[in-house]
Order: structure tokens, then C-alpha cells, then sequence
């Protein structure tokens, strides 16, 4: 591999390019995305749009077709009610409740898939079941619709994640979601009837246990060659080319370099003509 760079660039020009001297040489240059924690693909932004799009879709069923939905929501401690563990989160009584559900649902989704997309998919599936099953068991005998349990299962699992973390752009990343979505902790209480703040419970306590659960399953920026243990600079062809004083060596091993010999020829129209 290829490596220190930026530890002894101040001994090459400003003009050398050490990736395309490590190329030239024959260099091995490893350059993985599986490396990086953290890659922008098109899922980050294409899973959550399609997410909120499903939502719209059967919001848009509902007041094309005159259809109403809601019985298809959780009713606690009813075997019928147990389907609205699926269904619920695409569920919801109006536009007002409908925008205010998508949108953090977009962004902290979005998050989600950006920094832990190894746990994306099990958070979301895992999550939608628990903070469901625990709205069955303890919420109201009544129909309890909406994604905002989800938004509580993501907000708390992306809080609680980051500070158990310790790594720095996590950290920042909980702040970033406490200073967005601080004021949600006040529906984890009923000061208000028609809001389920059980669902709202059970989504908060659903993504605090998946943060305890995963906390070793922490993203770590990739180790360069030279910071592992098993590193030995007299073995790397990259620091071969340089001596104790940092002076640049172009043949370390002492191999002649190539002679190449060019042969001109002349085109037809620049040769002389015969008389």
C-alpha cells in the first residue's frame, strides 16, 4: 500500500502526485467504499423518499376513493388490533397530521441510512414491530395511527447511539437531533387526548434498547496501513524511495532504469521527391 503522504510531503515538490508515482512504480493503491464509514449512495436519499412516498400514496387513497383506514391502526390488547403493527405508520387522520409525520420522518430516516447503514434496515424493521407491540400493550382503547411512533424510534436510537458512541460526528449528530426534534420529549406525556403519547413512549424506549443493543457497532474512521500494528516501514515500497533525511531515493534497490530508443519515420508527403 501506498501510504504517508501527508507525514512526508514536505519533502516532495508541490507538483508530485504520490498516487500517480505509487501507479507508476506498481504500487498497490487500495481505495474501498466498505472502508469509509460513512458513503452518500443513492439508497441514503432513495429508501426514505420512497418511505414518505408509500404514506402520501395511501393518504391520497383515502380522499380519492373515500376510503377510511383507521381501523386498520393498533388497538390495544385486541388480536384484530395487532395488524395495525404493520399498518398503522401509513395511516393518518388529515394533511396537518400527514406533514407533520413525513417530514422528520424523511430527515432522521435520511440520517439513519447515512450513518449506520449496516443497522438501517434492522432498526426500521425491528423498530416499526417493538414500539408497535409496545403501543398494544399499553395504550388506550382506541385506534392509534400515524408514523410518529417511528419518528420517536429513530430520534431516540440516533440520540442515544451517538452518546453511548463517543465518536465525535455522532456526538454531533445526537446534538443536531436534540436541537431539531428536542421539543418531542413533551408528547411522551398526555397533555394532549388526541395525540397517542403511548405510541410516542414506546417509540422513544424502542430506540433507546436497539442503542444498548448495537452500541459496540460503532463506525469507526478507517485505520491507514502505517497506524497498524503489524506495520513495518522498511516494508513499504512507498517509504522505500525515501532515506533517514527524508531525501527522495528513485531507484531504492538499485535497478537500472529502462532504456528506451525511439526510431523516426518520415511521412510520404515529407520525403523528398525523385527526379
Amino acid at each position: 500500500m501506498c501510504a504517508k503522504n501527508v507525514i512526508f510531503g514536505r519533502y516532495l515538490s508541490s507538483s508530485f502526485n504520490w498516487l500517480t508515482f505509487c501507479k507508476a512504480k506498481g504500487m498497490r493503491v487500495q481505495k474501498s467504499a466498505n472502508s469509509e464509514p460513512f458513503v452518500f449512495t443513492t439508497g441514503v436519499v432513495g429508501y426514505p423518499l420512497i418511505f414518505v412516498l408509500a404514506i402520501w400514496i395511501v393518504f391520497w387513497m383515502e380522499i380519492r376513493f373515500g376510503w377510511d383506514f383507521t381501523s386498520f391502526g393498533i388497538y390495544p390488547r385486541t388480536l384484530e388490533g395487532l395488524r395495525g403493527i404493520i399498518f398503522s405508520p401509513f395511516i393518518h387522520s388529515g394533511i396537518k397530521h400527514l406533514f407533520h409525520n413525513t417530514v422528520p420522518l424523511f430527515v432522521l430516516t435520511l440520517s439513519l441510512f447515512y450513518f449506520y447503514r449496516k443497522l438501517s434496515w434492522k432498526i426500521l424493521f425491528f423498530g416499526l414491530l417493538l414500539s408497535g407491540f409496545l403501543t398494544w400493550l399499553i395504550g388506550r382503547p382506541a385506534f392509534h395511527i400515524g408514523a410518529s411512533g417511528m419518528i420517536y424510534v429513530l430520534a431516540g436510537f440516533l440520540f442515544f447511539k451517538g452518546i453511548f458512541s463517543r465518536y465525535f460526528r455522532l456526538v454531533a449528530l445526537s446534538l443536531i437531533v436534540v436541537f431539531l426534534y428536542g421539543g418531542l420529549l413533551w408528547y411522551i406525556t398526555p397533555i394532549d387526548p388526541k395525540i397517542s403519547w403511548e405510541g410516542h413512549l414506546a417509540g422513544l424506549l424502542s430506540g433507546l434498547i436497539f442503542a444498548l443493543i448495537y452500541r459496540q457497532n460503532v463506525a469507526r474512521a478507517p485505520k491507514y496501513e502505517w497506524e497498524k500494528k503489524t506495520y513495518r516501514e522498511e516494508e513499504d515500497p512507498f517509504m522505500r524511495h525515501f532515506d533517514e533525511n527524508g531525501n527522495f531515493i528513485e531507484n531504492p534497490d538499485g535497478e537500472d532504469e529502462p532504456l528506451y530508443v525511439y526510431h523516426y519515420k518520415r511521412e510520404e508527403k515529407d520525403r523528398p521527391k525523385e527526379e
